[in-house]
């Protein structure tokens, strides 16, 4: 089969014929119709996420079984599906209550530890792979269906961890984003006003076309001041960063209102993000600091029935052959890409 390896960091990805997984006995064989190329995954292409080399990375995919080891459960020949990108053990304390990215046996991710969707046909655990509702290809088509599972998904648990209430003010720091620009749908879907934060015209129009309230671009404006400024001083209830560095942590912080939580989401490079943190404000202010890693499989689940519903929508602006996957990075990497970046491997 076709896949694009990674055999070293900051190196092109290779386009090469590899044999077709076969898959074990608690596993499926999937034929990828599709898979994303997020800023998580160039991460890990330039090193600065944790990679087993040589790797066929991705991990949103969607496409269907073709194949089913002789113990897999739950799954057959010819479904629709998706995966849960974080490998997990289903049986420590996080699994059984629902959190499967802090698995006691991980971390370990599709794409990263494991061969992803780069590539003709991957295989994964019978638990991993999660069916499509019927009509959500037919509605999205595979290139917006394989998004779903995290650049959806991923916003749906900040909004949940966050606990954004109606009426209550929602910030997106990267608002432009391929992950950032989902969540002003669902922030709106839970009746919060949203103000996205991003740098230059095309994406500031972006999110504004997509629902944001109001927008502030980060290359000419004071995000702090402009946020307080749009709140009445209040500050924002609910502040989602999906950019991580210390000017937009420290910024957050100086804007959250009294009983805020600040959620991060996602960092530049763990060495360059440090959270200055005023103990005596939090405590005044009953403020919060949370982190929110990736999603479950249940929120997969929520998140593939109301797109199903067409409550929820992918936003794929750029979609790229297999074989131009290095494109696909070239372009995610500078900042360029308004909503996601898609793969199109196969038709369905």
């Amino acid at each position: 089969m076709k896949a694009m390896v990674l055999r070293a960091f900051n190196t092109p990805l290779e386009l090469a014929d590899v044999p077709v997984p076969k898959p074990g006995p608690r596993d499926a064989l999937v034929r990828v119709f599709a898979c994303g190329s997020g800023l998580t995954l160039h991460h890990a292409v330039t090193g600065n996420n944790p990679v087993s080399l040589p790797m066929i990375v991705g991990h949103e995919v969607a496409g269907e079984v073709v194949e089913t080891g002789k113990d897999a459960e739950g799954i057959k020949v010819g479904d629709l599906v998706t995966p849960h990108m974080y490998l997990f053990c289903g049986h420590c304390r996080f699994c059984l209550t629902n959190r499967e990215p802090l698995c006691e046996a991980g971390p370990a991710v599709i794409g990263r530890q494991r061969d992803g969707g780069y590539a003709e046909f991957m295989a994964a655990p019978d638990r991993n792979w999660i069916k499509l509702p019927p009509g959500l290809l037919e509605r999205y088509g595979a290139t917006g269906a394989c998004v779903i599972g995290d650049a959806i998904t991923t916003p749906y648990k900040v909004v949940r961890r966050a606990r954004l209430a109606p009426t209550e003010t929602c910030v997106i720091y990267g608002a432009g984003g391929g992950v950032g620009i989902h969540l002003i749908q669902v922030a709106r879907m839970r009746g919060a006003r949203v103000i996205g934060i991003d740098r230059g015209a095309d994406k500031l129009a972006a999110v504004s076309n997509e629902g944001a309230h109001e927008v502030i671009d980060a290359q000419k404006q004071d995000a702090a001041a402009e946020i307080l400024r749009l709140t009445g001083g209040k500050g924002a209830d609910v502040i989602a960063d999906f950019v991580g560095i210390t000017e937009t942590l420290k910024n957050g912080l100086a804007a959250l209102a009294r009983g805020g939580r600040l959620v991060i989401v996602g960092l530049s490079r763990a060495s360059e993000s440090e959270l200055p943190t005023p103990a005596a404000q939090l405590l005044r202010m009953e403020q919060e600091i949370l982190g929110s890693r990736a999603f479950t499989r249940q929120e997969i689940v929520d998140c593939l029935e109301l797109a199903a519903r067409g409550l929820l929508k992918p936003i794929v602006n750029h979609v790229y052959p297999l074989d131009k996957a290095n494109d696909a990075h070239a372009l995610v990497g500078a900042g360029r890409n308004i909503g996601r970046v898609v793969l199109s491997v196969a038709q369905p």
